[in-house]
């Protein structure tokens, strides 16, 4: 099933779009970054842009990196919280050279769904779901399976990143979280080999990257074997997938089809985009998202 999903988040809201730029509100801070996608016109007027606590500026040398400017009194670093359920979040973000902040809060549908699907499994007598979550980031996924008493591994390359999700499990009052600073393809096949099974795995991998020991990750080379090694460590029944591709281009028909050649088709499947509304009612994607219950 072909589905836009977005999520109710009442500490972000992405204000207005266009002209290539984004203005988000997260928290008590708004947040002014680029977005490629926002090819028309903006709908708020300059006075509300430049009001902005804190304004992305891209180095021209670079496509990805640049700076902030910061309204006086604006922190570098500061705390958000997200709610679904019984499920009570809290991270820390913060503005990073590559205009990133520390969440991507459209993944929140997602989280929602890695929730309930980890709740549903416990009820059936799985006291503990294991779930692999892989290129984890600063680890909302992460959260909201532990939220629901799933045993998670959290697998990212980034020690600093690790180290950024371990604080966001602290601050929402969980523990025991199994971290894992490696390249997420070495880690997998070293698990396929070990014979690991696992209930749920989200696969959030990036267009390109490195792994901890300089491995090179490219998407469209890459994500064939890491999909069949997942579909070696995922178990046959009561399992779940989530996979997330933000590369554009790159479309939910693609993604099922990938996942379809190494799982099989699974019995109850969804995909489609994950949008936020800006307040002109201007939808934008910020990811492609494919997942399947089994």
């Amino acid at each position: 099933m072909i589905q836009e999903l977005t999520p109710d988040f009442k500490d972000y809201e992405l204000l207005d779009t266009g002209d290539f730029e984004k203005l988000e509100r997260f928290g008590r801070y708004t947040v002014r970054r680029p977005e490629p996608q926002a090819i028309w016109h903006r709908s708020l007027g300059d006075e509300v842009w430049n009001a902005a606590d804190a304004s992305f500026i891209r180095d021209k040398r670079s496509d990805e990196r640049g700076e902030w400017r910061l309204r006086r009194g604006v922190e570098q670093s500061w705390t958000i919280g997200y709610c679904y359920d019984q499920m009570r979040l809290r991270m820390r973000l913060a503005l990073t050279s590559f205009k990133h902040v520390g969440i991507f809060p459209e993944q929140a549908a997602n989280w929602n769904f890695i929730y309930d699907t980890c709740r549903q499994l416990r009820a059936k007598g799985i006291d503990e779901p294991r779930v692999l979550n892989l290129f984890a980031y600063t680890g909302g996924a992460t959260l909201a399976a532990r939220a629901a008493g799933a045993a998670v591994t959290h697998v990212d390359s980034v020690k600093p990143v690790v180290t950024w999700a371990r604080e966001n499990m602290e601050l929402s009052g969980m523990d025991s979280v199994r971290w894992i600073v490696e390249d997420a393809l070495k880690f997998v096949r070293r698990e396929v080999r070990r014979g690991s099974r696992y209930h749920g795995i989200i696969l959030d991998p990036p267009a390109y990257g490195r792994g901890a020991d300089g491995e090179k990750w490219v998407l469209e080379q890459n994500i064939c074997e890491m999909l069949e090694c997942c579909a070696r460590l995922l178990e046959q029944r009561d399992a779940f997938l989530v996979f997330n591709l933000y590369s554009m281009g790159l479309s939910a028909m693609l993604a099922g089809t990938a996942v379809h050649q190494a799982f099989g088709t699974p019995p109850q499947e969804q995909s489609g985009e994950l949008y936020f509304e800006d307040r002109a009612a201007k939808r934008i994607p910020f990811g492609t998202y494919y997942r399947f219950r089994r």
